[in-house]
């Protein structure tokens, strides 16, 4: 078979975590407290790190911020990166202070000279750099180009920073280029991919909205580009608690075959055959799965048309029938319980695995 995209990007380490290459692919999100407030920043790490995180983001806003960012750093359970725009001397203190990656916008940092100063202190300190070209704040020579359609603009101007990056011979770069549009994404990075097969990507819908609606927008475009073997690290950006955003990340990746983190629920509709609460049944199951860890899979079924059968690639499960529930595992039935003990039932099972 030939080799997915992912197999033919270069691998770019950051920190202890390898992007690209094939590695696996990486989930992301970042922070949403003042960087200034040390403890509160820290929290919200730690909360992202359990939730899932690989590797966080940290925005350095300010001077006064390059200090506490630096603590972060040394404190993380996982490598951080740090958001920088506008000022380019942030983004030299900021891997001065620690940070394993940067993410900047060339096009906002200033004159190439600027940027080639950041270059050489990311690369005097090892530490990687995600260029990050944004729909929203492109060049204006680019973004006035009537000739060419918004995925080519991001294109255009990726491709531009790209080779100045190679040119001053650092190649620890991973890219992104977002947009709010699923099918501008879509185009977009079909095409990076195409143009330059080596460069590792992030991958993001940006702006996507709140919970519901970028969940839906991420899920389609991010799938869509893992799937055909695009993408090495992503983010699933939600107006909302960061904390929200690994789940659906590896949601995208568990449903894909690509990362397991923990269980995964098969459970049907609920129908006019259902003779338990079948939603009371699955809520309660899904939260007690929180903290379980194990790559296993487990059905909660309304009925006998939906048991076993139909469920039978689960490690465990239950068909439910009139105030009972047959629990099962890998299709074969092991002991019949009452509704009020469906749960635990289950539990004790997947105790076993």
């Amino acid at each position: 078979m030939a080799p997915c995209a992912r197999e033919l990007t270069r691998p770019v380490v950051v920190g202890d975590v390898q992007i690209g290459g094939g590695a696996p692919v990486v989930v992301q999100s970042m922070t949403c407290t003042p960087t200034t407030d040390v403890a509160s920043t820290l929290a919200q790490v730690r909360a992202l790190a359990e939730a899932g995180c690989d590797i966080v983001r940290v925005s350095v806003p300010t001077k006064e911020a390059l200090g506490p960012f630096g603590v972060v750093c040394r404190e993380s359970p996982v490598p951080i990166v740090a958001d920088i725009h506008f000022d380019y001397r942030l983004a030299i203190g900021a891997v001065q202070a620690g940070a394993a990656k940067l993410r900047i916008n060339p096009g906002n940092i200033g004159d190439w000279d600027r940027v080639d100063a950041v270059i050489d202190a990311a690369g005097e300190a090892g530490a990687a750099i995600r260029i990050g070209v944004n729909a929203g704040s492109l060049d204006r020579t680019i973004a006035e180009r009537d000739d060419l359609t918004q995925p080519e603009k991001l294109v255009a101007s990726s491709l531009e920073f790209i080779e100045h990056f190679e040119n001053r011979g650092f190649a620890d770069i991973v890219l992104s280029a977002k947009a709010h549009s699923v099918l501008t994404t879509l185009d977009t990075y079909r095409a990076l991919s195409r143009e330059i097969p080596h460069v590792p990507l992030h991958l993001g819908v940006t702006e996507a909205g709140t919970v519901q609606q970028g969940t839906i927008k991420s899920s389609v475009g991010l799938g869509i580009l893992l799937s055909e073997g695009i993408g090495d690290t992503m983010r699933v950006s939600l107006t909302a608690d960061p904390v929200e955003e690994p789940p659906v990340c590896w949601g995208i990746l568990s449903a894909l075959g690509l990362r397991r983190r923990g269980p995964e629920l098969v459970s049907c509709p609920t129908c006019g055959r259902t003779q338990v609460d079948l939603i009371g049944l699955a809520e309660c199951v899904s939260d007690r799965l929180k903290t379980c860890d194990k790559p296993i899979s487990v059905a909660v079924m309304g009925c006998v048309v939906n048991g076993p059968g139909e469920a039978s690639d689960a490690d465990v499960g239950v068909a439910c029938g009139r105030g009972v529930g047959m629990v099962f595992r890998h299709g074969e039935v092991i002991r019949k319980v009452p509704e009020a003990q469906i749960v635990d039932a289950l539990m004790e099972e997947i105790d076993k695995l």
